[in-house]
């Protein structure tokens, strides 16, 4: 049985006060979710952070292959 189901299974057993009560809800979350733009990729990609030694980007192949280590 899919989600969809059981909720509407359990709707059937609901009063009339209990459902405004649901869709009450169910157009809060649906409005809350229209309202916040999903963020781009590249808007995600520029929060992350990470420490790395000053020389990191000038010697990328070095950590890379292992010649230089992170302490």
């Amino acid at each position: 049985m899919t989600t969809k189901e059981l909720i509407n299974t359990e709707i059937e057993k609901l009063s009339e006060d209990e459902l405004k009560k649901v869709y009450g809800m169910v157009r809060s979350l649906a409005e809350s979710k229209a309202s916040k733009p999903k963020p781009s990729f590249m808007s995600r990609l520029k929060r992350i952070q990470i420490e790395t030694p000053e020389d990191f980007a000038a010697n990328l192949d070095l950590y890379v292959s292992g010649e230089k280590r992170v302490e």
